[in-house]
């Protein structure tokens, strides 16, 4: 059976969701081969074999931590050339859709971007994807060379598979680019105990209706009912209300969670770009006109003041 590469998004060991995702939409296609680099790579074999990894590819180096992206981009480069696979997936953040990218002009193959879907075709794998600011939905193929394939978070179920996840270290040769560009210093992100944005099951975001940087505990209180991450609009961010980091859209984040709860929002298309492929859309606006309910599943039509509360409250004593 045909290997598919797998390039292994994970913290000192601990293996991130969006990876396990992509070795389920890999064993649509062939048997997947891992590929686990920097510190703690040997540590994530057990939990990447359960997921129906056969063979788990590891290497460490200081250069993976002192330099960006491009020896990842060697290390990948090398598993291709000992593998030989058939499709390459990456998780689609910024991150790596650079490392994706980078492979594929290496290798002269070429690459498609934010896939929402895999599935096996006669003559490849066959991507699905938004475009046109998610107005249309996509199927292509790469026609040329090895597929590269980065795919969104959220785009398919973790589903364990046992397979054997035997670990066999990778040798890697950094290029006279490795070490271009320099890491020279880093902050840890302030934890707030919530999902990451893009990866989250549930978003809850909030817009120009919040009215107020003073009002978004509305909104961190239903996404904390939910256990969901706190998203935000452009317009909430550009006024200051919320971070940047939050922003969802076309010049913010794209995320595609399995519940995403827009409050406040009128639905502008450069929202809508960034969390149309989500799969089940709620709205609250008081506007009975504004655009978000063309797309939504379901819309209330209220005061986001008097709806988000009760709807807390609701979540809460279910809960409870």
């Amino acid at each position: 059976m045909a290997e598919v590469l797998v390039l292994v998004d994970h913290v000192d060991g601990a293996v991130r969701k969006p990876t396990l995702e992509l070795l389920t939409l890999a064993r649509r296609i062939g048997d997947p081969v891992a590929v686990a680099l920097g510190a703690g790579a040997e540590a994530t074999a057990s939990v990447l074999g359960e997921h129906g990894a056969v063979k788990v590819l590891t290497a460490d180096a200081p250069e993976f931590t002192d330099y960006l992206v491009v020896p990842k981009v060697d290390a990948l480069q090398a598993a291709f050339d000992a593998v030989g696979p058939a499709v390459v997936l990456v998780v689609s953040s910024a991150e790596g859709k650079e490392i994706a990218a980078r492979l594929a002009l290496r290798v002269g193959s070429g690459i498609i971007t934010d896939a929402t879907d895999l599935e096996a075709g006669e003559q490849g794998p066959v991507a699905t994807q938004a475009a046109f600011a998610a107005s249309y939905t996509t199927k292509s193929r790469v026609s040329k060379g090895v597929p590269v394939i980065t795919v969104k978070p959220n785009s398919a179920p973790v589903e364990p598979a046992a397979a054997a996840g035997t670990v066999e270290a990778l040798s890697v040769s950094f290029g006279a680019t490795a070490t271009g560009t320099k890491v020279t210093g880093r902050t840890p992100r302030e934890s707030t105990g919530r999902p990451e944005l893009t990866e989250a099951a549930i978003v809850v975001s909030g817009g120009r209706g919040v009215n107020g940087a003073e009002n978004f505990p509305l909104i961190e209180a239903l996404a904390d009912s939910l256990g969901a991450a706190v998203g935000a609009s452009r317009a909430a961010v550009d006024a200051g209300w919320y971070p940047h980091t939050s922003q969802v859209g076309q010049t913010g984040k794209s995320v595609s969670p399995q519940l995403y709860i827009a409050s406040g929002i009128s639905g502008a298309i450069q929202h809508r770009a960034g969390m149309q492929t989500s799969k089940t859309i709620v709205a609250i606006n008081k506007d009975a006109e504004a655009p978000i309910f063309d797309l939504v599943d379901y819309g209330v039509v209220g005061d986001l003041f008097t709806v988000v509360p009760q709807l807390t409250e609701e979540i809460t004593t279910r809960k409870g």
